[in-house]
């Protein structure tokens, strides 16, 4: 009865937004956080600014960056300094021209604004030079080999400088992409229309595009089959035989960069003074009493491949030797002892989607047979991130999409500074690897550097990794043109209804 409750409800929310012919509908699994490239970090966030700020360089569906505000960039013989030329012609949607005063206004903010999370992505910038109106350089302290990847992100969308001025620009954002801000309801929509002066707006074919965050997969897979949705995003793993036998929908699954896993506050203020957040040991104990083949066959349907590290197997940085531990209660309960507990209690945050209620009440069930007692405790995503900035919390569910450059896979969650680190996690060894990592363009000695670090990672265990995450995505058959991409973004050129 709940629900049958849920899915009317959410039809009769999509319904009442005002539709057309050529309004495209995209489910979410959450709702994103602050619409404000430099203040957000949730994944759902991106997917919303992927059609609203241009970046100065996107990827390509095989990782390879390629032009979009920038139309070349040159790097200087010693890697101390990175020029762009931009594109012409570019105007933000209040009608302000793009130009490099913009994008030196919009790297100063992301490395200065006090609550930037963008400030340890920007680390090695030590000043941004306007060379002339379409020409901007970057100056570097250290040679950086992240940077392009970093700029390909949110660290590279670029604002409109006036909108930036004129107060909080989370609640009227103003980029330069192919749809413009319209409206936002909390946790019911966020409508973007397109923009009639974009550069590229031929190769644009809907005139709104509507986020609808419907955390309950059952209910969001209802309303793409009703017709209330065109395409959503991580459908549930049990739905995807039934997708797939359904000629009205089309499965578009591609695998991912990024990770699942548990984030452990050990440093964050009072809550890490327990004995999970204190004893390694215990952390390992809980590492063992997890079975991610059993969370793989019952939550993934087999599309979630347990994960060990925070590189993928595709990744010329993943390490065999640091693959996924096989669960063994045993050597949890003989873990514990030897760290003089018998019981150890913590409390598992996640966010409100079915698939992570999933995973949490396995994960409980799982750890009482090793001597863990987990209370549960079910969030709205975006505040389970806010409480988890402020320690509040011991463990939580989070993942992470993942990125191009290795370091953005794992230098922001483990550095002691390091703008994602929600569970203060420092350890001055692994600091300087991994900052030495940064500004190592060779692959060999790059990958030399990531394997000190895990090896130190793989026993204090700030982070327990549980699967890679995957990109299952499901559009209507009306629906064409739409490519999946690795990073998980939802890129609409192209994209149009069937005729």
């Amino acid at each position: 009865m709940k629900r049958l409750t849920l899915m009317t409800v959410a039809a009769g929310l999509l319904m009442s937004t005002a539709v057309s012919a050529q309004t495209l509908r995209i489910g979410l699994n959450e709702d994103p956080d602050v619409l404000d490239p430099h203040r957000a970090r949730t994944f759902v966030g991106r997917i919303v600014f992927s059609s609203l700020c241009n970046k100065l360089v996107d990827i390509t569906p095989e990782l390879k960056f390629t032009p979009e505000l920038a139309t070349e960039w040159q790097w200087s013989d010693d890697g101390k300094s990175l020029t762009f030329k931009l594109r012409p012609g570019v105007k933000f949607h209040d009608g302000e021209p793009l130009n490099a005063a913009a994008v030196k206004a919009n790297i100063d903010r992301a490395r200065t604004l006090p609550d930037s999370l963008r400030k340890s992505e920007l680390s090695s910038v030590a000043d941004v030079e306007v060379v002339d109106d379409m020409t901007v350089k970057i100056n570097l302290s250290r040679a950086d080999a992240t940077l392009l990847s970093q700029l390909s992100d949110r660290a590279g969308m670029i604002m409109s400088p006036k909108a930036l001025a004129a107060g909080d620009f989370s609640q009227n954002p103003v980029c330069s992409g192919p749809y413009k801000f319209v409206e936002r309801v909390q946790n019911d929509r966020i409508v973007l229309e397109k923009f009639a002066d974009y550069w590229n707006a031929k190769d644009y074919n809907f005139d709104r595009v509507v986020f609808q965050p419907i955390p309950d997969t059952t209910v969001r897979l209802a309303n793409l089959r009703s017709g209330n949705l065109d395409l959503l995003e991580r459908l549930a793993p049990s739905d995807v035989p039934a997708v797939k036998a359904d000629s009205n929908l089309v499965f578009a699954p591609v695998s991912g960069i990024g990770y699942q896993g548990l984030t452990i506050n050990t440093q964050n203020g009072e809550r890490a003074k327990s004995p999970l957040g204190q004893d390694k040991r215990v952390r390992q104990a809980l590492e063992y009493a997890i079975d991610r083949d059993v969370i793989n066959e019952v939550v993934g349907n087999g599309i979630y491949p347990p994960a060990g590290q925070p590189f993928p197997e595709a990744s010329p940085y993943n390490n065999p030797k640091f693959a996924a531990n096989k669960r063994d209660v045993e050597k949890a309960k003989q873990l514990l002892k030897e760290a003089g507990v018998d019981k150890v209690k913590f409390e598992l945050t996640f966010g409100t989607s079915t698939t992570a209620q999933q995973i949490a009440e396995i994960i409980q069930a799982m750890g009482a047979e090793a001597g863990f007692e987990i209370s549960l405790r079910p969030t709205e995503f975006a505040a389970m991130q806010k409480e988890a900035q402020a320690g509040n919390f011991d463990v939580n569910v989070i993942g992470w999409s993942g990125r191009v450059d290795p370091d953005g896979n794992i230098h922001p969650f483990v550095t002691c500074k390091g703008a994602l680190n929600d569970g203060r996690y420092c350890n001055a060894e692994v600091d300087k690897l991994l900052n030495e990592a940064r500004v190592t363009s060779d692959e060999a000695k790059r990958k030399q550097l990531y394997d000190q670090a895990q090896e130190i990672l793989q026993q204090d265990l700030p982070i327990i990794y549980t699967y890679y995450q995957p990109w299952p995505f499901v559009h209507s058959k009306k629906v064409q043109g739409f490519k999946p991409y690795p990073d998980g973004m939802i890129r609409l050129k192209g994209v149009k209804f069937a005729s």
